[in-house]
């Protein structure tokens, strides 16, 4: 079957209307064509006007068609768009050569020119990068972006540079705190801000108060030496919650802990104390320290710490927050690394949150500047290896 070309039909269609519907026939024997071609050539130019004849694999549009059409093609490219900054803005952010990569790998995918026109690289700096040969040291500066990268995300964004430097090191990286910490501004990557929180410790009271055994004395050689305790709010989007930690001083462990929708000392202190005690034991002498709160001055807790004969007990003189530096610094990063920037869960997923925060990361992962940027297990493990 002969085919012919869109141009061909159109200019005879056209004079089709030149010569009047009574020529069609003899135009049709003068053009070498069909008149049923010609009639039918006709009416697709009635009803499609400049869209007829589009040729095979392109069906016929109406107007309304067109626009659809055209609306469908802006919608792909759209999300083809979408794709590529999703997957790619991350490299452009490393740096030429992660960002031609990143191009490389993907063109079976995306088109060479969509990728360049979106992460907006110009066409040149990308083929003159491609014919460039990578140094050694270009590759070991992209290598060690990428771990700064990982590491960041891993740890949720709560470590800054001197932490990234020690898990740099730790994973054998040989690198020091200034570099990391340059390559972390030229990646825009920053710790999350902390923030002042408001005190919640009601000390005006007529229950019992013990003096400052403590002193500030925050180093001590060996586990159950020196417990302090403190106690916090958390905000939900259903009212507080209140979190009471027990602190190990020779390992900065928190090994007794606990959620409460009130402050009362059965939801408390009493509940994280038996949580410390289960999870170490007293085997000489002890001092808990605390503030002066109403949770830790009433007779019914002091009653139970009386119950362990071993036990010294030392409070913070009144409004001295310092004396009980460890719990608020704690609590600090607590809620800067977990709290601040995010937004209100419900209790039971606070609860959730909470408990992967201190035992899978504060208590196991988490490299503490106080134990030489070690985790606590790391810390330990150490200290029974020396012993």
């Amino acid at each position: 079957m002969k085919t012919y070309e869109r141009t061909f039909k159109v200019n005879a269609v056209k004079l089709s209307y030149e010569r009047g519907k009574g020529q069609l026939a003899c135009l049709a024997r003068e053009l070498g064509i069909s008149p049923d071609n010609l009639y039918k050539w006709r009416k697709d130019f009635e009803k499609f006007g400049t869209r007829s004849f589009p040729g095979p694999g392109h069906p016929n549009l109406t107007a309304e068609q067109a626009v659809i059409t055209d609306l469908e093609r802006k919608i792909k490219d759209s999300k083809i768009s979408l794709q590529i900054l999703k997957r790619g803005t991350k490299y452009v952010s490393q740096g030429k050569i992660p960002t031609k990569n990143f191009i490389e790998n993907n063109k079976s995918e995306f088109t060479i020119a969509k990728m360049l026109a979106v992460l907006e690289v110009s066409e040149t700096t990308y083929y003159r990068r491609k014919k460039q040969e990578v140094t050694d040291t270009e590759s070991r500066v992209i290598l060690l972006k990428q771990e700064i990268i990982s590491i960041y995300y891993e740890f949720r964004r709560r470590y800054g540079c001197f932490k990234i430097t020690r898990e740099l090191q730790n994973r054998g990286f040989k690198i020091k705190n200034s570099s990391v910490k340059k390559y972390m501004r030229m990646l825009g990557l920053r710790r999350k801000i902390k923030r002042k929180f408001k005190v919640t410790t009601d000390s005006f009271h007529n229950h019992y108060i013990v003096p400052n055994v403590l002193n500030k004395e925050f180093t001590v050689s060996e586990p159950s030496k020196v417990w302090v305790s403190d106690i916090t709010y958390i905000q939900t989007t259903k009212g507080f919650l209140y979190l009471t930690i027990v602190m190990d001083l020779f390992d900065r462990k928190i090994i007794g802990w606990n959620l409460s929708t009130t402050m009362s000392t059965k939801a408390t202190t009493l509940p994280a104390w038996e949580m410390a005690v289960n999870n170490r034991k007293i085997n000489k002498e002890l001092i808990f320290h605390s503030d002066r709160g109403v949770q830790y001055a009433n007779k019914l807790f002091t009653n139970k710490l009386d119950s362990y004969n071993r036990v010294i007990r030392s409070m913070s003189r009144r409004e001295n927050h310092t004396d009980n530096a460890v719990c608020e610094s704690f609590f600090t990063f607590f809620k800067a690394e977990l709290l601040t920037g995010n937004k209100l869960l419900s209790r039971k997923q606070t609860r959730v949150e909470v408990y992967e925060y201190i035992e899978n990361w504060y208590n196991k992962k988490r490299r503490h500047s106080f134990l030489g940027y070690k985790t606590i297990e790391e810390f330990n493990k150490l200290k029974t290896e020396n012993k």
